[in-house]
């Protein structure tokens, strides 16, 4: 039976209601991870870049 490595988790932000974190996965990829309430949105990394590029921009 082969042991199962889990990703390495860390949380970018965190309030009351809302969290942002991130997934270090075994194979090399990093995802993104908002929790919204009920709502959970993943990304891969330019996901994340572009989401983050875009709340940049708004005034």
């Amino acid at each position: 039976m082969s042991k199962q490595i889990e990703p390495k988790i860390t949380t970018l932000a965190e309030t009351e209601n809302y969290i942002a974190w991130q997934a270090d996965e075994p194979d090399g990829e990093t995802t993104y991870h908002l929790e919204l309430g009920l709502v959970t949105l993943h990304f891969f990394r330019e996901e994340w870049i572009e989401l983050i590029e875009i709340y940049k921009s708004l005034d």
